[in-house]
């Protein structure tokens, strides 16, 4: 199916209101990536290109970039949100569990949601039986922690015309990888419903410092800017905002204090509700169709 077929065009003022949960006018989607890169395949992201412009394998110098997250980084992530008692979304490639379970065990032992994020961080497009990678996702993460996932996120956001029926059929409810709204939206899978949840593309570290490679504070700012105006909109019609970090992104030295900022000036703000996907899933249910 076309993605248009999935989902009907909505615009935000024709649609019911959602009751929001406790009175809030955001509710803030806090997302942490934690990935498995292969030292045998091209890296997924590159922070020092190749000096003769031709990546070579192994690619020694971006798996370690990639690496100091999982070491140092993800443990200054979890610091600034337990201070703050921000239980988040964790968006994990199955393969975490099996080489970095002190990664898995903590966010397990915190109470962090699991969401799915395939098995190892590649295209969904280059893999060979999606459907086999998303199961052996979905067992891993339930083997690990005992719970099936609920959510899924492509690594890249990537995904073919058949992946949410494929992620349906698995148990998959909501997916990450369709921002395109404000709010939760509901799409046909072959089998059911799915919700597409809002993630985002521009408050992602990724895109902000990987990708256009901005100034680290440029994350406060967006941030703020952002919740400015959802806070705003969401005394009319309540707002979804997620906010997606990654450890060798936004958990190293310089710029960790930005991310600390920007949830400090969150908390500062009424009528404001932390929530994991699974939450705003549960939520999001209780509501009309919307």
């Amino acid at each position: 199916m076309q993605p248009r077929d999935r989902l009907p065009y909505s615009p935000i003022i024709d649609r019911p209101r959602l009751t929001p949960p406790d009175g809030a006018r955001v509710i803030v989607w806090p997302i942490v990536n934690v990935e498995d890169w292969q030292i045998e395949r091209a890296m997924p992201r590159q922070v020092l290109p190749p000096p003769t412009g031709i990546t070579t394998l192994p690619d020694i110098p971006n798996w370690a970039w990639h690496e100091y997250g999982m070491r140092v980084g993800f443990w200054r992530l979890k610091a600034a949100l337990d201070r703050r008692g921000i239980v988040p979304t964790l968006s994990i490639n199955g393969n975490v569990c099996n080489r970095y379970p002190r990664v898995a065990q903590e966010a397990h032992d915190a109470g962090w949601e699991f969401m799915g994020h395939a098995f190892t961080q590649m295209p969904t497009h280059q893999v060979e039986d999606q459907a086999a990678m998303i199961r052996q996702t979905v067992e891993t993460i339930e083997g690990f922690t005992g719970k099936k996932p609920v959510g899924w996120l492509g690594p890249g956001l990537t995904q073919t015309y058949d992946s949410v029926d494929l992620l349906h059929d698995a148990g998959i409810r909501y997916i990450g990888d369709w921002c395109l709204d404000d709010q939760p939206c509901r799409l046909q899978a072959g089998s059911g419903e799915m919700v597409a949840m809002p993630y985002s593309v521009e408050l992602n570290d990724i895109p902000m410092m990987a990708v256009q490679h901005h100034r680290s504070d440029v994350l406060l700012e967006r941030i703020k800017d952002s919740f400015d105006r959802l806070y705003m909109e969401g005394g009319d019609h309540v707002r979804v905002m997620g906010i997606a970090v990654h450890p060798f992104l936004s958990g190293v030295p310089h710029r960790i204090k930005y991310f600390e900022q920007a949830l400090d000036y969150i908390q500062g703000h009424s009528n404001v509700a932390f929530m994991t996907g699974a939450q705003i899933l549960d939520w999001f249910n209780t509501q009309e169709q919307a």
